[in-house]
């Protein structure tokens, strides 16, 4: 198999910058990003959702807006009939109840923590990401500077998938914003759940 280049490669350099103090925003890319679309019919939602769980090692699918995860992966409720199934290997579905789609090399994935990281999430995305609005564990679409990203609140912070295409010019619209709070590029991470 080809070895993935990153869409970051050169202008993810660890570093500091930006407002004095501990940094209030951390971005990190992800890379080695495993992603599959997997998406049902209507009238086979059900056994789809058992499928797509049973991959993601979680006891069942999230509902809309929504994700789940395990120690082997993840599961997010993308829209109504679709999930996307994180760190793990899809299963085989059959082309009467749904359809699986290869989505790992058409994102990339960067994770944005720290106090302030809502803060600048909402600069440039129109969500309500107040914690009673979007707790840990949701997931919904926005656009980015006009691009259609996915936002999902995980345990380690917002994760943020963004068409490959588009990575380096939102990146660097992202560290521009994240100045103001003091922010920290940080090293590469290997993509694990």
């Amino acid at each position: 198999m080809a070895e993935r280049v990153s869409a970051l490669q050169g202008a993810d350099a660890p570093r500091r910058f930006g407002a004095d103090g501990p940094p209030g925003v951390t971005l990190r890319e992800v890379r080695g990003l495993r992603l599959w679309q997997v998406a049902a019919w209507h009238d086979t939602l059900a056994e789809v959702a058992q499928q797509a769980a049973r991959a993601a090692g979680v006891a069942a699918a999230p509902p809309p807006g929504a994700a789940v995860e395990s120690e082997r992966g993840a599961l997010l409720r993308i829209e109504p009939l679709k999930w996307w199934l994180l760190g793990v290997d899809a299963p085989e579905i059959a082309g009467e109840h749904g359809a699986v789609l290869d989505l790992s090399h058409s994102r990339t994935h960067i994770r944005i923590s720290g106090t302030q990281a809502a803060a600048l999430l909402n600069r440039h995305l129109p969500l309500d990401l107040r914690e009673t609005s979007f707790a840990e564990g949701m997931v919904a679409s926005g656009a980015l500077h006009h691009v259609g990203v996915a936002l999902w609140r995980s345990a380690r912070g917002y994760e943020l998938f963004i068409p490959r295409g588009f990575a380096l010019s939102l990146w660097e619209v992202l560290l521009e914003s994240a100045a103001q709070f003091g922010a920290e590029v940080a090293a590469a991470d290997s993509h694990k759940i």
